[in-house]
C-alpha cells in the first residue's frame, strides 16, 4: 500500500518503522527537516518537509494517488484538518489521532469528516491500565472479540503451584478454563506444546473468558480486583483512567502539582479525589496513604519521574505497581527491578493503526481483527474472522498444515470461546485467536504451510 505519514514523533516514528518493515510505500512528513532526513536515512521512506495540513505539501507527497493517510502529529486539530484535505483531494483512508477529551465523544461519527479511523492514544492507554486493576496478578491485559476472550500476562513465583505442571496437565489441576498459548523464559519468546513444563519465573500468556480467568487465579490464591488506587499526574490518560475506574468501582485518588488542573479533573470527575500536590515528594505519598493502597500508578511526564516513583512505590510493597514510559529502552530495567505493568500510549496507537492497515490492505472480511505484539514484539496474537475465502474449514486442527512456530489460541463460535484441542475445527464465521512468532500475516490461510 502508498502510505502517508504525518508526524515523526514517538508514535509517527513507531508506526512508519512497523509498516516500512511490512512492505508498504511510505513517504514521511514533518515540519523538522532533520526528523525526515534520518527517517529517509535509516528506511526505505521518502520524505517531504512542510506542514501537513497544506495542500502543496500533501500533493508533493502523493495524496491523490496514495491508499492511506496516518495523520500523527502532537496536534490533534492539525491532524483532523490534515485529515479532511487529503480526503478531499482523493485520498482513499484516513486515520487522526486526537487525544483531547471533548473529540473523543464530538467526533465518534468519524465519516461525516471524511475520517476512516480516529485514535485516542491517551484512552487506549487508559483503558489498558483499567483492565489490568480489575486482575492485579497479572502483568498485563488485553481483549479478543468485543471483551468475549481476555489475553493475560503473569509471572510464575517460585511458590505457585504451575511450578513443575506440564501444559497437558493444566486441566487436571485446574477446574478453569485456560489456554497457555504463550510464554517468556530466559528472554526467550515460545509457543509451548502440551509437554512444555511452566518454571518460576515464566511469563506466560493465556486465553480464556473474564470468569474463567477470575476462576483460575482464585484457584491459584491470588488477589482479587484492586479496590482502590493512586494516581500520581493529572494528564489526560489519568483522566480517562479515573473515568474508567469510577464505572467498576474502584476508588481513585489522582495527585497533581498543577492547580489549575486539579480544579478540571474535581469538577469532571464526581467520584474521584484529587489531591493539589507533587507526587514525586515521596513523604506526600506516604501522607496519602501508599502504604494502604492497591494499585499505584505512575502516569508523569517524565518517564524518569514515573520510574522513580514506581519503585518507591513496589519498595512500600504496593500490590500492584503501573508505569507509563514512552522511551522502550527504560523497558528492560524496570523488569530488572520487578516493575512488570508498563503502558505505552506510542505502543497501543502503533498496534491499532497496524492492525486498521492490515485490515484494509486485505481483499476480503477475513482479514486481522485484532493484533498484539507481545515478548518484546517479538511474538504477535491475531484475531482473524474465517469468512468463505479461507481453505481448510472442517479439517481437524492436528490435521492442518501450520506453519512453525505457530498456535491455534482459542475460536469463538456464536459468541463462545472454543478452547481448541487438536480434534476441533475452523468453521465459516468464526473468529480465530492465533499466536505466531512471524510476523506479516494478513488473513487467515497465511497460517497454513502449503
Amino acid at each position: 500500500m502508498d502510505i502517508i505519514i504525518c508526524g515523526l514523533g514517538a508514535v509517527g516514528s513507531t508506526i512508519m518503522e512497523e509498516l516500512a518493515k511490512e512492505g508498504h510505500n511510505i513517504v514521511v512528513i514533518d515540519m523538522n527537516g532533520m526528523k525526515v532526513e534520518d527517517a529517509v536515512n535509516a528506511f526505505d521512506v521518502k520524505g517531504v518537509i512542510g506542514n501537513c495540513a497544506s495542500s502543496d505539501v500533501l500533493k508533493e507527497a502523493g495524496v491523490g494517488s496514495a491508499d492511506l493517510i496516518v495523520a500523527a502529529t502532537s496536534d490533534d486539530e492539525l491532524n483532523i484538518l490534515c485529515c479532511i484535505i487529503a480526503n478531499k483531494l482523493g485520498i482513499g483512508k484516513t486515520i487522526a489521532r486526537a487525544s483531547k477529551p471533548e473529540y473523543l465523544g464530538l467526533f465518534e461519527n468519524e465519516g461525516d469528516l471524511g475520517l476512516s479511523l480516529m485514535v485516542n492514544p491517551q484512552y487506549e492507554a487508559a483503558k489498558d491500565i483499567s483492565r489490568i486493576l480489575r486482575f492485579p496478578s497479572a502483568i498485563k491485559v488485553n481483549h479478543f472479540s468485543g471483551g468475549k476472550v481476555e489475553l493475560v500476562e503473569f509471572l510464575v513465583p517460585n511458590s505457585s503451584p504451575l511450578v513443575g505442571l506440564s501444559l497437558k496437565n493444566l486441566s487436571k489441576n485446574f477446574k478453569a478454563k485456560v489456554l497457555i498459548c504463550a510464554a517468556q523464559r530466559d528472554g526467550k519468546a515460545i509457543i509451548p506444546a502440551g509437554d512444555f513444563v511452566i518454571q518460576a519465573n515464566d511469563r506466560l500468556f493465556l486465553t480464556a473468558t473474564t470468569k474463567n480467568i477470575t476462576l483460575f487465579f482464585k484457584q491459584l490464591g491470588w488477589n482479587k480486583q484492586s479496590r482502590n488506587a493512586i494516581v500520581v499526574g493529572g494528564s489526560t490518560t489519568a483522566f480517562y483512567l479515573c473515568e474508567e475506574l469510577e464505572k467498576v468501582g474502584i476508588r481513585a485518588k489522582i495527585i497533581e502539582k498543577n492547580k489549575k488542573k486539579c480544579t478540571v479533573l474535581s469538577d469532571k470527575l464526581k467520584k474521584t479525589e484529587v489531591v493539589w500536590g507533587d507526587g514525586t515528594d515521596q513523604d506526600l505519598l506516604v501522607e496519602e496513604g501508599l502504604e494502604y493502597t492497591d494499585a499505584f500508578v505512575a502516569l508523569g511526564n517524565s518517564d524518569e519521574q514515573n520510574i522513580i516513583m514506581s519503585m518507591f512505590a513496589a519498595s512500600h510493597d504496593v500490590p500492584k505497581v503501573v508505569t507509563k514510559i514512552d522511551q522502550l529502552g527504560y523497558y528492560d530495567m524496570l523488569q530488572k527491578s520487578g516493575i512488570y505493568s508498563v503502558v505505552s500510549t506510542k505502543n497501543s496507537t502503533a498496534d491499532q493503526i497496524i492492525r486498521f492497515v492490515r485490515i484494509i490492505g486485505n481483499k476480503d472480511s477475513g482479514g486481522v481483527q485484532r493484533i498484539f505484539h507481545i515478548i518484546d514484539d517479538r511474538t504477535e496474537i491475531l484475531e482473524f474472522r474465517a469468512t468463505k475465502s479461507f481453505k481448510k474449514f472442517g479439517v481437524a486442527i492436528q490435521d492442518l498444515n501450520l506453519k512453525k512456530h505457530l498456535l491455534v489460541a482459542g475460536i469463538i463460535r456464536s459468541g463462545v470461546l472454543i478452547t481448541p484441542s487438536g480434534q476441533d475445527v475452523i468453521e465459516e464465521d468464526d473468529n480465530v485467536i492465533i499466536v505466531t512468532r512471524e510476523d506479516g500475516f494478513a488473513s487467515l490461510n497465511d497460517i497454513l504451510d502449503f
